[in-house]
């Protein structure tokens, strides 16, 4: 240890307020250094005549004096503190009435949003759907309103068999009803069968997609033939 780290630390040896360690090297210096002796003397000798001094007591009034004082000091955030809470207390004026409407502004907008969405999408009424009941959806679905009056005609074979197999189409319409194009999703499929369909179609009756009760372009409509006749 060296001088300046043990005059650091020789008040805090008079009083026995180091640690043992610091105390044990503090030790071994002195032994070997006469100027930090020199000043731990004046430390102990400056102890001495501070326990010797008689307490001196306040002269009287000096609280209320020391409280007065003090409440005439401005703090400089004292401004910026009592602007903060003027603050606040409009803000929470102003809010305040506004929160119940809000929120249920807000549980409205979502409610419409969601039966939007709903009809929209899903084109499908909510709850339970009565026979007599007309549908309330803002988009509803393309439908069949009649099929052509003639069925669709027999295909030849050349092996003299006949045969029946289930056609699904999928026919997309315009804003007319219409069939933009179609497509077979089940059952045969060539030049003989898609002929046929194309008369077919051409007289059946759709009714378009509806949006907000006006025609839409793109609804889409599944037609099932039960059977295909084929005849040798």
């Amino acid at each position: 240890m060296n001088c300046r780290k043990a005059q650091r630390r020789l008040s805090g040896y008079v009083d026995g307020a180091i640690r043992a360690r610091d105390r044990v090297l503090l030790r071994e210096h002195l032994n070997s250094c006469h100027d930090c002796r020199q000043q731990l003397a004046r430390y102990r000798l400056l102890a001495t005549h501070l326990a010797n001094l008689r307490p001196v007591d306040a002269p009287p009034g000096l609280a209320e004096q020391i409280r007065m004082q003090a409440s005439q000091v401005r703090s400089p955030w004292a401004f910026v503190g009592r602007w903060w809470a003027r603050a606040l207390l409009v803000s929470q004026n102003i809010l305040e009435p506004l929160a119940v409407p809000a929120t249920g502004g807000v549980l409205t907008a979502v409610a419409v949003f969601m039966l939007v969405v709903q009809s929209m999408l899903v084109g499908m009424p909510i709850g339970r759907v009565e026979a007599d009941d007309l549908p309330l959806n803002l988009v509803q679905p393309a439908q069949l309103e009649r099929l052509a009056p003639f069925e669709v005609p027999g295909i030849g074979r050349t092996d003299g068999h006949a045969d029946s197999s289930p056609l699904l189409i999928e026919a997309t319409l315009n804003a007319q009803g219409e069939v933009l194009f179609y497509k077979i999703l089940a059952g045969p499929n060539d030049a003989v069968i898609q002929r046929q369909l194309d008369q077919v179609l051409l007289f059946t009756r759709f009714r378009p997609q509806l949006g907000f009760g006006r025609p839409m372009g793109g609804g889409r409509v599944l037609l099932s033939f039960s059977q295909v006749r084929v005849r040798g």
